[in-house]
Protein backbone atom coordinates (compact mmCIF):
# COMPACT_ATOMS: atom_id res chain seq x y z
CA UNK A 1 0.00 0.00 0.00
CA UNK A 2 2.95 2.34 0.64
CA UNK A 3 6.26 2.14 -1.27
CA UNK A 4 8.64 2.79 1.62
CA UNK A 5 11.62 1.47 -0.31
CA UNK A 6 10.92 3.83 -3.20
CA UNK A 7 10.46 6.76 -0.83
CA UNK A 8 13.74 6.02 0.93
CA UNK A 9 15.60 5.76 -2.38
CA UNK A 10 14.28 9.18 -3.40
CA UNK A 11 15.11 10.83 -0.05
CA UNK A 12 18.28 8.95 0.92
CA UNK A 13 20.50 11.95 0.29
CA UNK A 14 18.65 13.78 3.08
CA UNK A 15 17.98 10.89 5.43
CA UNK A 16 21.39 9.19 5.47
CA UNK A 17 23.39 12.24 6.64
CA UNK A 18 20.80 12.90 9.38
CA UNK A 19 21.17 9.34 10.70
CA UNK A 20 24.97 9.46 10.40
CA UNK A 21 25.08 12.67 12.43
CA UNK A 22 23.23 11.03 15.32
CA UNK A 23 25.60 8.05 15.15
CA UNK A 24 28.67 10.29 15.13
CA UNK A 25 27.37 12.29 18.07
CA UNK A 26 26.17 9.17 19.95
CA UNK A 27 23.20 11.42 20.71
CA UNK A 28 20.68 8.61 21.14
CA UNK A 29 18.40 9.56 24.05
CA UNK A 30 16.62 12.92 24.05
CA UNK A 31 19.14 14.16 21.52
CA UNK A 32 19.23 17.37 19.56
CA UNK A 33 17.16 16.02 16.66
CA UNK A 34 14.22 15.45 19.02
CA UNK A 35 14.18 19.06 20.17
CA UNK A 36 14.69 20.37 16.61
CA UNK A 37 11.80 18.25 15.37
CA UNK A 38 9.53 19.43 18.20
CA UNK A 39 10.38 23.06 17.42
CA UNK A 40 9.89 22.58 13.67
CA UNK A 41 6.48 20.94 14.14
CA UNK A 42 5.38 23.64 16.58
CA UNK A 43 6.29 26.37 14.09
CA UNK A 44 4.77 24.59 11.11
CA UNK A 45 1.47 23.83 12.81
CA UNK A 46 1.18 27.03 14.86
CA UNK A 47 1.00 25.32 18.25
CA UNK A 48 2.90 26.29 21.41
CA UNK A 49 4.14 22.88 22.50
CA UNK A 50 5.10 19.64 20.76
CA UNK A 51 6.27 16.72 22.89
CA UNK A 52 7.83 13.70 21.22
CA UNK A 53 7.05 10.21 22.52
CA UNK A 54 7.65 6.58 21.65
CA UNK A 55 4.57 5.91 19.50
CA UNK A 56 1.05 7.07 18.70
CA UNK A 57 -0.62 4.79 21.24
CA UNK A 58 1.63 6.12 23.98
CA UNK A 59 0.68 9.62 22.86
CA UNK A 60 -2.97 8.80 23.51
CA UNK A 61 -2.19 7.24 26.88
CA UNK A 62 -0.07 10.21 27.94
CA UNK A 63 -2.85 12.59 26.90
CA UNK A 64 -5.39 10.93 29.18
CA UNK A 65 -2.86 10.49 31.97
CA UNK A 66 -2.20 14.23 31.88
CA UNK A 67 -5.92 15.00 32.08
CA UNK A 68 -6.16 12.81 35.21
CA UNK A 69 -9.84 11.97 34.75
CA UNK A 70 -11.68 10.11 37.54
CA UNK A 71 -12.02 6.36 37.13
CA UNK A 72 -15.15 5.48 35.17
CA UNK A 73 -15.25 8.80 33.32
CA UNK A 74 -16.95 8.58 29.94
CA UNK A 75 -15.18 9.60 26.74
CA UNK A 76 -17.16 9.94 23.51
CA UNK A 77 -15.30 8.53 20.50
CA UNK A 78 -16.17 6.89 17.14
CA UNK A 79 -16.56 3.14 16.75
CA UNK A 80 -15.41 3.26 13.12
CA UNK A 81 -11.70 3.62 13.81
CA UNK A 82 -8.52 1.79 14.77
CA UNK A 83 -8.48 0.24 18.24
CA UNK A 84 -5.66 2.21 19.88
CA UNK A 85 -7.75 4.99 21.42
CA UNK A 86 -10.40 2.65 22.83
CA UNK A 87 -7.69 0.31 24.11
CA UNK A 88 -6.05 3.17 26.01
CA UNK A 89 -9.34 4.31 27.56
CA UNK A 90 -10.12 0.86 28.90
CA UNK A 91 -6.59 0.30 30.18
CA UNK A 92 -6.91 3.53 32.14
CA UNK A 93 -10.26 2.63 33.70
CA UNK A 94 -12.23 5.02 31.51
CA UNK A 95 -15.39 4.21 29.57
CA UNK A 96 -15.55 4.68 25.80
CA UNK A 97 -18.97 5.85 24.65
CA UNK A 98 -19.23 5.07 20.96
CA UNK A 99 -20.77 7.52 18.51
CA UNK A 100 -21.67 6.80 14.90
CA UNK A 101 -20.03 8.42 11.89
CA UNK A 102 -21.15 10.32 8.82
CA UNK A 103 -21.88 7.91 5.93
CA UNK A 104 -20.14 10.11 3.37
CA UNK A 105 -16.99 11.32 5.10
CA UNK A 106 -16.67 8.43 7.61
CA UNK A 107 -15.88 10.99 10.34
CA UNK A 108 -17.47 11.33 13.79
CA UNK A 109 -21.03 12.62 13.40
CA UNK A 110 -20.85 15.66 15.67
CA UNK A 111 -24.63 16.12 15.51
CA UNK A 112 -25.04 12.91 17.56
CA UNK A 113 -22.55 13.76 20.29
CA UNK A 114 -24.68 15.91 22.59
CA UNK A 115 -27.31 13.19 23.01
CA UNK A 116 -24.57 10.93 24.45
CA UNK A 117 -23.34 13.39 27.08
CA UNK A 118 -24.14 12.40 30.67
CA UNK A 119 -23.11 13.57 34.11
CA UNK A 120 -20.11 11.21 33.82
CA UNK A 121 -18.84 12.51 30.47
CA UNK A 122 -15.45 14.17 30.77
CA UNK A 123 -14.03 14.27 27.25
CA UNK A 124 -14.65 13.94 23.52
CA UNK A 125 -12.01 12.18 21.43
CA UNK A 126 -12.49 12.77 17.69
CA UNK A 127 -10.46 10.75 15.18
CA UNK A 128 -9.39 12.61 12.02
CA UNK A 129 -9.80 9.61 9.75
CA UNK A 130 -8.14 8.89 6.38
CA UNK A 131 -6.64 12.39 6.10
CA UNK A 132 -9.35 14.93 6.83
CA UNK A 133 -10.67 16.53 10.00
CA UNK A 134 -13.80 16.16 12.07
CA UNK A 135 -15.92 19.32 12.15
CA UNK A 136 -14.08 21.00 15.00
CA UNK A 137 -15.99 24.28 15.29
CA UNK A 138 -19.29 22.79 16.51
CA UNK A 139 -17.43 20.10 18.46
CA UNK A 140 -15.38 22.68 20.37
CA UNK A 141 -18.51 24.73 21.05
CA UNK A 142 -20.21 21.61 22.43
CA UNK A 143 -17.20 20.79 24.60
CA UNK A 144 -17.10 24.32 25.97
CA UNK A 145 -20.83 24.28 26.70
CA UNK A 146 -20.53 21.07 28.74
CA UNK A 147 -17.04 21.75 30.19
CA UNK A 148 -15.43 18.78 28.44
CA UNK A 149 -11.87 18.12 27.32
CA UNK A 150 -11.14 17.48 23.63
CA UNK A 151 -8.37 15.02 22.72
CA UNK A 152 -7.72 14.76 18.97
CA UNK A 153 -6.34 11.62 17.36
CA UNK A 154 -4.59 13.12 14.33
CA UNK A 155 -2.43 10.11 13.44
CA UNK A 156 -3.94 9.88 9.95
CA UNK A 157 -4.26 13.58 9.21
CA UNK A 158 -1.04 15.43 10.05
CA UNK A 159 -1.00 18.60 7.95
CA UNK A 160 -4.73 18.72 7.33
CA UNK A 161 -6.13 22.23 7.86
CA UNK A 162 -9.50 23.18 9.28
CA UNK A 163 -10.76 26.45 7.84
CA UNK A 164 -14.10 28.21 8.24
CA UNK A 165 -14.89 31.94 8.45
CA UNK A 166 -14.53 31.71 12.26
CA UNK A 167 -11.95 28.99 12.87
CA UNK A 168 -8.57 27.90 11.53
CA UNK A 169 -6.21 25.25 12.80
CA UNK A 170 -4.26 22.15 11.94
CA UNK A 171 -5.15 18.57 12.83
CA UNK A 172 -4.15 17.90 16.42
CA UNK A 173 -3.88 21.55 17.47
CA UNK A 174 -7.50 22.55 18.04
CA UNK A 175 -8.34 20.50 21.13
CA UNK A 176 -6.83 20.56 24.59
CA UNK A 177 -4.35 17.88 23.45
CA UNK A 178 -3.67 16.38 20.03
CA UNK A 179 -1.79 13.19 19.25
CA UNK A 180 -0.06 11.83 16.19
CA UNK A 181 1.94 8.80 15.09
CA UNK A 182 5.11 8.51 13.01
CA UNK A 183 4.46 4.85 12.16
CA UNK A 184 6.29 4.14 8.87
CA UNK A 185 3.15 4.05 6.70
CA UNK A 186 1.86 7.41 7.94
CA UNK A 187 2.15 10.49 5.72
CA UNK A 188 5.05 11.61 7.93
CA UNK A 189 6.60 8.35 9.05
CA UNK A 190 9.86 7.25 10.66
CA UNK A 191 11.74 3.95 10.33
CA UNK A 192 10.14 2.33 13.37
CA UNK A 193 7.81 3.61 16.07
CA UNK A 194 7.41 7.24 17.07
CA UNK A 195 4.75 9.74 18.07
CA UNK A 196 4.08 13.23 19.37
CA UNK A 197 1.60 15.33 21.30
CA UNK A 198 0.43 18.89 20.61
CA UNK A 199 -0.99 21.39 23.08
CA UNK A 200 -1.31 25.13 23.64
CA UNK A 201 -1.68 24.65 27.40
CA UNK A 202 1.55 25.32 29.32
CA UNK A 203 0.57 23.22 32.33
CA UNK A 204 -0.51 20.25 30.23
CA UNK A 205 2.70 20.51 28.20
CA UNK A 206 4.82 20.36 31.35
CA UNK A 207 2.90 17.33 32.61
CA UNK A 208 3.13 15.54 29.26
CA UNK A 209 6.87 16.13 28.90
CA UNK A 210 7.49 14.89 32.44
CA UNK A 211 5.18 11.88 32.12
CA UNK A 212 6.87 10.77 28.89
CA UNK A 213 10.16 10.59 30.81
CA UNK A 214 9.24 8.55 33.90
CA UNK A 215 7.49 11.51 35.53
CA UNK A 216 10.77 13.37 35.96
CA UNK A 217 11.35 17.11 35.71
CA UNK A 218 14.77 16.81 37.34
CA UNK A 219 16.79 13.61 36.88
CA UNK A 220 16.01 11.06 39.62
CA UNK A 221 13.22 13.27 40.97
CA UNK A 222 9.85 11.70 40.11
CA UNK A 223 6.95 14.04 40.81
CA UNK A 224 4.41 12.29 38.59
CA UNK A 225 3.60 8.73 37.62
CA UNK A 226 4.99 8.43 34.11
CA UNK A 227 6.14 6.15 31.31
CA UNK A 228 9.35 5.42 29.47
CA UNK A 229 8.05 6.92 26.24
CA UNK A 230 10.82 9.08 24.81
CA UNK A 231 11.02 9.66 21.05
CA UNK A 232 14.19 7.93 19.84
CA UNK A 233 16.72 10.43 18.43
CA UNK A 234 17.38 8.33 15.31
CA UNK A 235 13.67 8.27 14.53
CA UNK A 236 13.40 12.01 15.17
CA UNK A 237 16.25 12.60 12.71
CA UNK A 238 14.40 10.60 10.04
CA UNK A 239 11.13 12.47 10.61
CA UNK A 240 12.94 15.82 10.61
CA UNK A 241 14.56 14.99 7.26
CA UNK A 242 11.19 13.95 5.83
CA UNK A 243 9.40 17.01 7.22
CA UNK A 244 11.00 19.18 4.54
CA UNK A 245 9.27 16.99 1.94
CA UNK A 246 5.87 16.75 3.59
CA UNK A 247 4.34 19.45 1.40
CA UNK A 248 5.49 17.49 -1.66
CA UNK A 249 4.06 14.27 -0.18
CA UNK A 250 0.70 16.02 0.23
CA UNK A 251 0.72 17.37 -3.35
CA UNK A 252 1.58 13.97 -4.76
CA UNK A 253 -1.12 12.22 -2.72
CA UNK A 254 -3.73 14.76 -3.80
CA UNK A 255 -2.71 14.24 -7.43
CA UNK A 256 -3.17 10.49 -7.02
CA UNK A 257 -6.58 11.06 -5.41
CA UNK A 258 -7.58 13.37 -8.27
CA UNK A 259 -6.63 10.75 -10.87
CA UNK A 260 -8.61 8.11 -8.98
CA UNK A 261 -11.60 10.47 -8.90
CA UNK A 262 -11.40 11.05 -12.65
CA UNK A 263 -11.05 7.35 -13.41
CA UNK A 264 -13.63 5.97 -10.97
CA UNK A 265 -16.31 8.64 -10.58
CA UNK A 266 -19.69 7.39 -11.74
CA UNK A 267 -18.77 3.71 -11.88
CA UNK A 268 -21.63 1.41 -10.94
CA UNK A 269 -21.35 0.05 -7.41
CA UNK A 270 -18.50 2.22 -6.09
CA UNK A 271 -18.42 5.68 -4.55
CA UNK A 272 -15.27 7.79 -4.46
CA UNK A 273 -14.31 9.48 -1.16
CA UNK A 274 -16.39 12.48 -0.10
CA UNK A 275 -14.50 15.57 1.04
CA UNK A 276 -15.62 17.68 3.96
CA UNK A 277 -16.46 21.32 3.35
CA UNK A 278 -14.31 22.71 6.18
CA UNK A 279 -11.10 20.65 6.10
CA UNK A 280 -8.35 19.98 3.60
CA UNK A 281 -7.64 16.33 2.79
CA UNK A 282 -4.08 14.94 2.97
CA UNK A 283 -5.16 11.44 1.83
CA UNK A 284 -3.57 9.06 4.25
CA UNK A 285 -6.02 6.65 2.63
CA UNK A 286 -8.15 6.75 -0.51
CA UNK A 287 -11.20 4.75 0.51
CA UNK A 288 -13.99 3.60 -1.78
CA UNK A 289 -17.46 2.73 -0.56
CA UNK A 290 -18.76 -0.30 -2.41
CA UNK A 291 -22.40 -1.23 -3.01
CA UNK A 292 -22.32 -4.10 -0.51
CA UNK A 293 -19.95 -6.50 1.23
CA UNK A 294 -20.23 -9.18 -1.43
CA UNK A 295 -19.10 -6.76 -4.10
CA UNK A 296 -16.36 -5.28 -1.91
CA UNK A 297 -14.88 -8.68 -1.12
CA UNK A 298 -15.06 -9.75 -4.76
CA UNK A 299 -13.35 -6.54 -5.89
CA UNK A 300 -10.59 -7.01 -3.32
CA UNK A 301 -10.01 -10.56 -4.57
CA UNK A 302 -10.03 -9.46 -8.22
CA UNK A 303 -7.43 -6.79 -7.52
CA UNK A 304 -5.26 -9.23 -5.58
CA UNK A 305 -5.31 -11.62 -8.55
CA UNK A 306 -3.76 -8.83 -10.61
CA UNK A 307 -1.10 -8.14 -7.97
CA UNK A 308 -2.84 -4.99 -6.71
CA UNK A 309 -2.94 -4.57 -2.92
CA UNK A 310 -5.95 -3.14 -1.12
CA UNK A 311 -6.97 -2.96 2.52
CA UNK A 312 -10.14 -2.84 4.60
CA UNK A 313 -9.92 -0.05 7.18
CA UNK A 314 -11.80 -1.30 9.25
CA UNK A 315 -13.51 -4.71 8.94
CA UNK A 316 -15.12 -4.80 12.41
CA UNK A 317 -16.58 -1.83 14.32
CA UNK A 318 -15.11 -1.38 17.76
CA UNK A 319 -18.35 -2.11 19.62
CA UNK A 320 -18.39 -5.57 17.98
CA UNK A 321 -14.79 -6.39 18.93
CA UNK A 322 -14.49 -9.06 21.64
CA UNK A 323 -12.19 -6.90 23.77
CA UNK A 324 -14.40 -3.78 23.63
CA UNK A 325 -17.87 -5.20 23.08
CA UNK A 326 -20.88 -2.99 23.82
CA UNK A 327 -24.54 -3.57 23.03
CA UNK A 328 -25.25 -0.40 21.08
CA UNK A 329 -26.65 0.25 17.63
CA UNK A 330 -24.37 2.17 15.28
CA UNK A 331 -25.83 1.38 11.87
CA UNK A 332 -23.52 3.56 9.77
CA UNK A 333 -20.34 2.17 11.33
CA UNK A 334 -21.65 -1.37 11.02
CA UNK A 335 -22.57 -0.82 7.37
CA UNK A 336 -19.28 0.82 6.42
CA UNK A 337 -17.22 -2.05 7.80
CA UNK A 338 -18.83 -4.24 5.15
CA UNK A 339 -18.37 -1.78 2.29
CA UNK A 340 -15.12 0.20 2.52
CA UNK A 341 -11.99 -0.62 0.54
CA UNK A 342 -8.80 1.45 0.54
CA UNK A 343 -6.66 1.61 -2.60
CA UNK A 344 -2.90 2.18 -2.84
CA UNK A 345 -2.08 5.86 -2.40
CA UNK A 346 1.40 7.15 -1.73
CA UNK A 347 3.80 9.74 -3.05
CA UNK A 348 5.67 7.10 -5.09
CA UNK A 349 2.64 5.76 -7.01
CA UNK A 350 3.24 6.70 -10.65
CA UNK A 351 0.58 7.29 -13.32
CA UNK A 352 1.21 3.99 -15.09
CA UNK A 353 0.73 2.00 -11.90
CA UNK A 354 -2.39 3.97 -11.07
CA UNK A 355 -3.88 3.52 -14.52
CA UNK A 356 -3.40 -0.23 -14.09
CA UNK A 357 -5.39 -0.08 -10.84
CA UNK A 358 -8.15 2.06 -12.35
CA UNK A 359 -8.39 -0.15 -15.43
CA UNK A 360 -8.86 -3.27 -13.32
CA UNK A 361 -11.55 -1.65 -11.18
CA UNK A 362 -13.41 -0.46 -14.27
CA UNK A 363 -13.16 -3.93 -15.82
CA UNK A 364 -14.50 -5.49 -12.63
CA UNK A 365 -17.50 -3.16 -12.39
CA UNK A 366 -18.36 -3.68 -16.06
CA UNK A 367 -18.30 -7.45 -15.66
CA UNK A 368 -20.43 -7.18 -12.52
CA UNK A 369 -23.28 -5.35 -14.23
Amino acid sequence: MVDLQGQYARLASDIDPAIQQVLRDADFIQGGAVRRLEAALAERYEVKHVIGCANGTDALQLAFMALNLPAGSEVITPAFSYAALTEVLLLMGLKPVFVDVDPGTFLMDVSQVESLITANTRAIAPVHLYGQMVSMEPLRALAQKHHLFVVEDAAQAIGSQYCTPNEHGFAGTMGHIGTTSFFPSKNLGCFGDGGALFTNDDDLAARLRSMANHGQTVKYQHDLLGLNSRLDTLQAAVVLAKLNHLGDFERRRRAVAHRYDEGLLGLSGVEVPQRTVDSSHVFHQYTLKCENQTMRDALKLALAEQGIPSMIYYPIPLHWQTAYKQVVSLPISEDLCGRVLSLPICSELDEEQQEHIIKNIRNFTQKSQ
